[in-house]
């Protein structure tokens, strides 16, 4: 990563995740959190003041020093207890069914390996654990004219914002992780062109891993 990427875009997306348009989106977002949670795409902390009182600690998952710096006054101003606990969202540093619920926010558009770190959550989410997340991507079927303008800046935007994606399929991705989604809402935001916008918010269960639904040999 160069300098602009390390030290320049962190601040652009503080600023632009932090407009006030995107709180309500925070807040439904996080709602139902609970117990011990790991977010990945932690960024500068825009999420923190959302957390609800059943969360009982935070694993952030954040691999930028700028966006980590920029988070410190919102983390010190909750009682929830949130530590710097990785750098790498595709390799996440904890055992197997560590966590109660994972959060990610605008983060599966820029990480390399999106899929990877999915199937990464669903490994540190206890069976019946809840991935909620809220992801700009791919925008719906019908809206052909708006999927063409997706692509057509996707290069662009790749480089302006550190390899944000215009066209991951998030909800299919999502699926396709291992995880059942229980609830979606697919919209586009008001804050920006459709083609930057086409979000999808929802809550999805963590199934039993692969391993648990092995026989063993002398069942």
């Amino acid at each position: 990563m160069g300098f602009y990427a390390e030290r320049v875009v962190p601040r652009i997306v503080d600023v632009a995740c932090g407009m006030k348009a995107a709180e309500p989106l925070r807040r439904r977002v996080c709602e139902g959190l609970r117990g011990e949670i790991v977010e990945i795409g932690f960024g500068s902390g825009h999420n923190v003041p959302f957390y609800p009182a059943a969360v009982t600690g935070v694993a952030a998952v954040e691999p930028s020093d700028v966006g980590w710096r920029l988070a410190g006054e919102r983390i010190g101003a909750t009682s929830i207890p949130v530590r710097r606990a990785g750098l790498d969202g595709q390799s996440l540093p904890f055992e197997d069914s560590s966590f109660d619920a994972a959060l990610s926010t605008w983060t599966l558009c820029t990480i390399p390996d999106a899929d990877a770190a999915l199937r990464e959550v669903r490994r540190v989410l206890k069976p019946g654990g809840t991935l909620h997340f809220l992801e700009h991507g791919l925008a719906p079927a019908e809206d052909v004219n708006v999927r063409r303008w997706q692509r057509r800046l996707e290069p662009l935007n790749k480089r302006l914002f550190a390899g944000c994606h215009l066209t991951r399929p998030i909800v299919d991705m999502v699926k396709a992780a291992g995880f059942t989604i229980t609830d979606i809402d697919v919209f586009y935001e008001k804050r920006a062109p459709k083609p930057m916008c086409a979000d999808s918010l929802g809550v999805a269960l963590a199934g039993r891993h692969a391993a648990d639904r092995t026989p063993r040999a002398d069942a």
